[in-house]
């Protein structure tokens, strides 16, 4: 080995023995090893030598490579070990202080008002049905005395799939499938998504209903009037509520039960459009075109029907001025609930 390579092998060393981190040695790495490193530009000169030199400087220059990987190894081993344990000591936790425990999930508000709406008609003897989403368009319409003109087809309320088929507008066609199966007296309430072509601060495309339907002898608006009472008091307390007139083909007489809008307690606002009030649901006395489509005695038997969108519930249940906040996902919202 020449005095070059021992001059050069003994700086190394000093600089070594300098070195106090891992950055340190990363840095004598390169310096002697890299691509344009000393060990490495010696490397490249031996083809300029005779045969014979080139021999004995080549491996006198290997001896210094290896010797400088292997004192970079061992050094990057010792300091990297070191720095983890200092790294640790400074981390050290409080185990006095509480543990993080994990996030809990909880229900979606729709979900939570979903389950109410559906107690307390359960509490008041009513029983739960379920439905297809993708519907006939005989149960979504001509069997509740929706014929071919009428406005609610067209395509601006309906979604119509090539099948001929529809996606259901409504829970109502549970009404009559489950006329279909039992014979009255009946208390059915049935819950499901439905859709319409529809979307503002009040309305989305997709939402659930709830629909109940009594049939039985005798059963009258009084009733009708009475389960709804009921339900409201329930639902929101103390609050006003009113019946108006209104219209739909599956049942006659109609009409629409309002309660006193929460937002503005009556003054009239953008929610509620400045009336005062806030639509929750429709409702009826069954038409008896209905009980003839499934074959009941409209001689012996009467019911009502009514209907009534969750999210709407639930906007008015938690002071959701939004509906479309409800579809939204967003966890600073749902975290309220």
């Amino acid at each position: 080995m020449s005095e070059q390579h021992e001059n050069l092998l003994k700086q190394f060393q000093t600089e070594m023995e300098a070195a106090k981190t891992t950055a340190d040695v990363e840095a004598l790495r390169v310096k002697y090893l890299g691509k344009k490193g000393e060990v490495t530009e010696l490397l490249k000169g031996l083809g300029k030598l005779s045969i014979e030199e080139r021999k004995a400087t080549g491996a006198a220059i290997n001896q210094i490579k290896t010797k400088i990987q292997s004192s970079i190894e061992e050094s990057m081993k010792k300091l990297a070990l070191q720095e983890l344990d200092a790294k640790l000591k400074a981390e050290k936790p409080d185990h006095s202080m509480p543990g993080t425990y994990p996030n809990i999930g909880s229900l979606h508000p729709v979900t939570q008002v979903a389950n109410e709406v559906i107690n307390i008609f359960q509490a008041m003897g009513f029983f739960l049905t379920e439905g297809p989403e993708i519907e006939e368009e005989y149960y979504n319409f001509e069997a509740l005395n929706v014929p071919k003109h009428h406005p609610a087809r067209d395509m601006q309320d309906t979604f119509y799939l090539e099948s001929d088929q529809v996606l259901r507008t409504q829970t109502s066609p549970m009404q009559v499938r489950t006329m279909e199966k039992i014979e009255p007296p009946l208390k059915m309430i049935a819950l499901g998504k439905v859709y319409r072509c529809d979307y503002d601060i009040t309305h989305s495309p997709m939402f659930h209903q709830m629909e109940g339907l009594v049939v039985g002898e005798n059963i009258s608006m009084s009733d009708l009037k009475g389960t709804l009472i009921a339900f409201v008091k329930e639902m929101f307390g103390k609050r006003a509520y009113r019946f108006r007139t209104s219209y739909f083909p599956f049942t006659e007489p109609s009409a629409e039960m309002d309660i006193q809008c929460i937002f503005c307690e009556g003054k009239g606002c953008k929610v509620c459009k400045g009336t005062g009030w806030m639509e929750i649901l429709g409702c009826g006395m069954v038409n008896p075109k209905v009980f003839e489509a499934v074959k009941y005695d409209t001689e012996k038997y009467t019911g009502f029907a009514f209907g009534m969108g969750i999210e709407r519930i639930a906007m008015l249940r938690y002071g959701i001025n939004d509906i479309r906040l409800l579809f939204n996902s967003d966890t600073r919202f749902l975290k309220q609930f």
